[in-house]
């Protein structure tokens, strides 16, 4: 498979320069960590990145009643890769700047980075956007709590996740596009896994996930940070349909669904 950046003209969020690069540094923790994912062949990251195929077909290609072991299996599969950890927390791309030394120094830089992007696309958002930034900070004093950088994909919704059929029945074929990848908070990539939900929900997934020893404690401090992260995805996905201009109608689907959990997020914290 080969996948290419978009032209180097082309408008994007901050955080996404240099993506290839750290889709390249998701698969090699992946095999690091013994969970299938394309494999880097060959890379020149402002050009093109070569990778080998994953076999399965998308999630949404499934029956239902084929998720519950699957969600089992994909949480021991997310406990493994959180247990791969970094040089330092943030963006391997370096898009944002070096590795950060701490957390909360990192994460406070990319949520600062996507605010930055809504003021300078004009962004709708349900909220100004300096109220956003002043609920958000309410919640900093809790990614103090977090000290080793550990590998998110964070980008793990259901079109990401390759399930194939053997003859010994379904499982997970591959995990794809990681190029959202950062060192930081484990508890990150439970946004995307419960895109739009709640993960607390996703029994299957935690039992999984608490087997293969990933930690799912929801203290205060958790729900915080949880609820910060969800905050930065779905400013994230409003931000981004400014310059990538789907139309209309996608973006009047995208701001109906997204706007009242950015909204859910920003009142937990507050």
């Amino acid at each position: 498979m080969l996948k290419t950046p978009p032209p180097t003209a082309t408008a994007g969020l901050t955080h996404e320069r240099e993506l290839l690069c750290s889709e390249a540094e998701f698969y090699r923790a992946a095999a690091v960590a013994g969970v299938p994912a394309p494999r880097a062949v060959g890379a020149r990251f402002d050009s093109h990145l070569l990778m080998t195929h994953c076999p399965g077909v998308p999630w949404s290609d499934v029956p239902s009643s084929e998720h519950a072991p699957l969600r089992r299996e994909l949480g021991r599969m997310v406990a493994r890769l959180h247990a791969v950890t970094g040089p330092g927390f943030g963006y391997p791309s370096g898009a944002l700047g070096p590795l950060a030394a701490d957390w909360r120094t990192a994460f406070t830089t990319m949520y600062d980075a996507v605010l930055d992007d809504a003021r300078r696309f004009r962004a709708w958002l349900p909220r100004p956007v300096d109220e956003v930034a002043r609920t958000a900070k309410a919640a900093f004093d809790a990614l103090d709590e977090v000290t080793v950088p550990r590998l998110v994909h964070f980008d793990l919704w259901q079109g990401n996740i390759l399930v194939e059929h053997s003859t010994t029945g379904p499982r997970i074929g591959g995990l794809i596009d990681g190029e959202r990848m950062f060192w930081g908070d484990a508890l990150a990539d439970f946004v995307s896994l419960a895109l739009l939900g709640d993960i607390k929900r996703d029994e299957d997934f935690l039992t999984g996930y608490q087997a293969a020893g990933g930690r799912a404690e929801f203290d205060t401090p958790a729900r915080q940070r949880l609820a910060l992260y969800r905050s930065y995805l779905y400013l994230i996905m409003l931000v981004e349909t400014v310059p990538r201009a789907p139309g209309d109608e996608h973006v009047d689907r995208v701001r109906e669904s997204v706007a009242p959990e950015l909204v859910a997020a920003l009142d937990e914290i507050a």
